[in-house]
């Protein structure tokens, strides 16, 4: 008899579509980890750009305040004939929002609303060149809004100092008489300074001055 033949595929043969399937895998597993790696890197690109979009209008705000303290100095030059502490129609004594002056805090202003920071509420500083638009509100803490200081509560100064330790005399060092402010009466005013950039950055700046 002749003897049958059996043929059996040999092991190489079955282990080809195993190695194919193990190549796939690791080819996608590879394909994710780059995609990841990208995305990961462009993620960190976008927050470097947002914090220095959001430095930037920093920077600018600070703008905001030197111009409002200028504003300031030329209202008060302005009034030099009047006496702030007795004459209800100086300037630091009536509220002129579309000027950005407030002379109270009003609760009621929401200095992080949009809608305050328009010319109605506010004072345009202008555009720089980073593209970042500022602008200022100033109000004078004091309780009640249109009224002297004498007949409000408000926030006063005590004596500035200089490097050189040299006390810059209080009004009420120089002044006698009706109408003179008490000991340390010099009103605060504080400055809110928005800056609004490129990437939709918002930043804001206050400072206290008198």
């Amino acid at each position: 008899m002749t003897p049958l033949k059996t043929t059996f595929p040999s092991r190489i043969s079955r282990q080809r579509g195993l190695v194919l399937f193990f190549a796939l895998v690791a080819l996608v597993v590879l394909s994710l980890a780059a995609a990841l790696l990208v995305r990961s890197v462009d993620t960190n690109t976008i927050i470097s750009g947002n914090l220095a979009f959001r430095q930037s209008a920093t920077s600018s705000a600070d703008r905001g305040v030197e111009a409002a303290i200028t504003a300031l100095t030329a209202t008060e030059a302005a009034n030099i004939a009047k006496n702030v502490f007795t004459d209800t129609t100086h300037a630091f004594n009536i509220s002129t929002p579309a000027n950005g002056y407030y002379s109270n805090v009003d609760p009621a202003l929401n200095l992080t609303a949009s809608a305050t920071w328009t010319d109605a509420n506010s004072i345009l500083v202008g555009t720089d060149a980073s593209g970042n638009t500022v602008r200022f509100i100033i109000q004078r803490m004091c309780r009640d809004a249109n009224t002297l200081l004498s007949t409000t509560n408000c926030l006063f100064s005590g004596p500035a100092t200089d490097k050189d330790d040299k006390s810059v005399p209080l009004p009420s060092s120089i002044c006698e008489g009706p109408g003179c402010p008490k000991a340390g009466q010099n009103a605060q005013y504080r400055v809110t300074a928005r800056a609004t950039g490129p990437k939709n950055s918002i930043s804001y700046t206050q400072a206290l001055v008198y």
